[in-house]
Parts: C-alpha cells; sequence; structure tokens
C-alpha cells in the first residue's frame, strides 16, 4: 500500500499496516526521549558529584538540578503517554478496516465490536 510503512514481527509475524505520519511521530518521540534521558545521565553524574563535594554551595545547586531532573522525568512520561495514545488510535484505525473474520496475532476474530462510552 501507498504511503504506509509496515511493522513486521508483530504479532505472529503477521505485518501491521502503520500510517507514515504515525511512523515519523514515533520516531520524532523516541528521539526526543533519548536526548532527556541522556540530559538525565549528565544531570544525575552533575548531582552525585555535588552530594560528594560536600561544599555548601555545590549541596544548594542541587536542589535545581533536581527539579529539572524531575521535570525531565515528568516530560518522559508524557512523551510515552503521547506514544501511547497515537499507537492505540492507530491500530484502532488500522483494525476498522480488517472485517475479513481473519484471526489476529492474540487468537481473536478481526471483527471490531463497539463499546458503549
Amino acid at each position: 500500500m501507498e504511503g504506509h510503512d509496515t511493522f513486521s514481527g508483530l504479532g505472529n509475524g503477521i505485518g501491521t499496516q502503520i500510517d507514515g505520519k504515525v511512523l515519523q511521530t514515533f520516531q520524532k518521540n523516541f528521539v526526543q526521549v533519548q536526548n532527556i534521558l541522556d540530559q538525565n545521565r549528565l544531570l544525575i553524574n552533575q548531582i552525585n558529584q555535588n552530594h560528594e563535594s560536600k561544599i555548601p554551595d555545590n549541596l544548594s545547586r542541587n536542589v535545581g538540578l533536581i527539579r529539572e531532573l524531575n521535570n525531565n522525568i515528568r516530560r518522559v512520561v508524557d512523551l510515552y503517554a503521547d506514544l501511547s495514545t497515537s499507537f492505540t488510535k492507530s491500530m484502532d484505525a488500522s483494525s476498522e478496516g480488517d472485517s475479513s473474520g481473519v484471526l489476529k496475532s492474540d487468537g481473536r476474530a478481526g471483527l471490531k465490536r463497539n463499546r458503549p462510552i
């Protein structure tokens, strides 16, 4: 299919069609997460050095560094939540097109059941 990338290896070797835009969003978010985690590693190293030095100014700097670390962790959680939501929406959209009754990788029929909200 044009405009789609295929993630193979999901389920029992069954390829799942993922829209190219969704894949780009995943890649962008994963790069952002990795950059934040790299920054966190540096922050943690600085916090540890400041703590080991026992110099009052360094210890007081740790307050700000720990706040920055906590904010970064919140950003990572938000990015993963966005990824989860995007992935769920893309899977729901792709399963709506599958009404053939073929078994999916989890062994259930490919028919979607609408649930009341």
